[in-house]
């Protein structure tokens, strides 16, 4: 099936950027994803590898795409056929006509097909664009064609002079985004936003974490969501201080703060927002010091935002802020400078301040240019996040902060002029 966001032409576009960056004369190959058991015969629900999707609007598993720069048949689509009877039981296919039709295909054939017409495919090319490790049959179809073609290669033929990882070129290709990406995670964090808010108004002590994201996701579908991008985090109390919990399974008590780090998916671009607010309404001491200490770290960073900025200098700007506020809170003591080089805030903020955001939740790019940090670019979308967590374990923490976790997390577009908070 075809997006309900983006055109064809959207992808055709895509293609046809990623085309003009490949080595004249080669070929590259994209494997779709396949069905997978959960157990039993119950297989879990069905997501495109985004990268695949990113290139085709292709949602079905079980296909190949081959791309060959200069070619006449540029785009050729290899799918799983209309079957009028498995159409009963779990829908239609697009077959190998919707493929074209609906696609834009050059070519299309059945998958079934494969095997017997890549090496025909792939004859000529000079250079062959794989990522290993992707796909373990066709994998073992493309070693055949390289083996092939060095046999070959004995008689006078070419042979295949490289084998190269295309998923670098798409992954700069994805960093930056376009207006119509942009809406379509923009429409993603606005429904995030209002499972947040519902889920706010509902919380009350004695509920569970799980109340909550049951508020969430009856809210993302409601609104057009069809998933989540990543298993919601519904955090009560320590629990916060347990960077990936997702157990959710916890009784909140008053005078608990909730971490929820949660984000829907629209059209396959996701949003990933975190909020800490206390569960019956009222912060206390303790809790409004980190929060308010959190909120300056993380008002810091986005201000920092903008094009040329490399992007470990907004980790470096909320760590320098929390740091100092460890200091002002009696958590830390010497010279923030000092403790700042030595990472003594580790303990207390483990994780980066910030991540690429897309189809991906954890999306793909460089963060590093050699030695440097990658430059802020306009179109790039990130995370702000600082967090402070005072697990009990930890020595040296104040009694009245222990068991505390706080994370605030906004989703931020980097401007010709600075930068836009999308989640604000």
């Amino acid at each position: 099936m075809t997006s309900h966001a983006f055109p064809a032409e959207t992808f055709s576009r895509r293609r046809s950027r990623l085309l003009r960056r490949l080595r004249a004369g080669s070929a590259a190959v994209f494997p779709a994803g396949h069905d997978s058991l959960r157990n039993g015969d119950v297989e879990h629900p069905f997501r495109q590898p985004s990268s695949f999707y990113y290139l085709t609007g292709f949602d079905e598993p079980d296909a190949v795409a081959v791309l060959r720069p200069g070619h006449e048949e540029p785009f050729v689509l290899f799918v799983r056929p209309y079957d009028p009877a498995m159409a009963i039981w779990v829908g239609a296919r697009l077959g190998v006509e919707g493929a074209v039709e609906e696609l834009g295909a050059d070519a299309a054939y059945p998958i079934e097909e494969l095997e017997q017409r890549l090496p025909q495919l792939l004859a000529s090319a000079g250079t062959l664009y794989y990522s290993l490790g992707s796909d373990e049959r066709l994998e073992r179809m493309v070693s055949g064609v390289v083996a092939q073609r060095r046999a070959a290669a004995q008689g006078g033929a070419r042979p295949v002079e490289a084998v190269m990882d295309p998923a670098p070129l798409v992954a700069a290709q994805r960093l930056i985004k376009s207006r119509e990406e942009v809406a379509a995670l923009q429409r993603a964090i606005d429904i995030t936003g209002a499972g947040l808010e519902a889920a706010m108004r509902a919380t009350r002590p004695g509920m569970h974490e799980y109340e909550v994201q049951a508020i969430l996701e009856s809210e993302y579908r409601r609104l057009g969501s069809p998933r989540d991008g990543f298993p919601a985090i519904v955090a009560a109390g320590a629990n916060a201080c347990t960077l990936h919990y997702t157990s959710n399974r916890a009784e909140m008590a008053r005078d608990e703060l909730l971490l929820v780090d949660t984000g829907a998916e629209f059209e396959f671009y996701g949003a990933d927002v975190t909020r800490t607010y206390p569960v019956d309404g009222r912060f206390r001491a303790a809790a409004r010091d980190v929060y308010e200490l959190v909120l300056e770290a993380q008002e810091q960073a986005i201000a920092l935002v903008k094009p040329g900025v490399r992007f470990h200098d907004v980790h470096d700007k909320a760590a320098e802020v929390l740091t100092q506020g460890l200091v002002d809170l009696g958590v830390l003591s010497g010279d923030v400078q000092s403790l700042m080089e030595e990472r003594a805030f580790g303990p207390f903020f483990m994780h980066g301040t910030s991540h690429w955001l897309g189809m991906d939740v954890h999306d793909v790019g460089r963060y590093r240019d050699g030695e440097e940090s990658v430059e802020l670019r306009p179109g790039m979308v990130l995370t702000v996040e600082p967090g402070l967590y005072f697990a009990r374990g930890i020595r040296g923490v104040p009694r009245r902060q222990r068991g505390i976790g706080v994370r605030i997390e906004d989703d931020v577009l980097v401007t010709r002029g600075g930068c836009r908070v999308l989640s604000g």
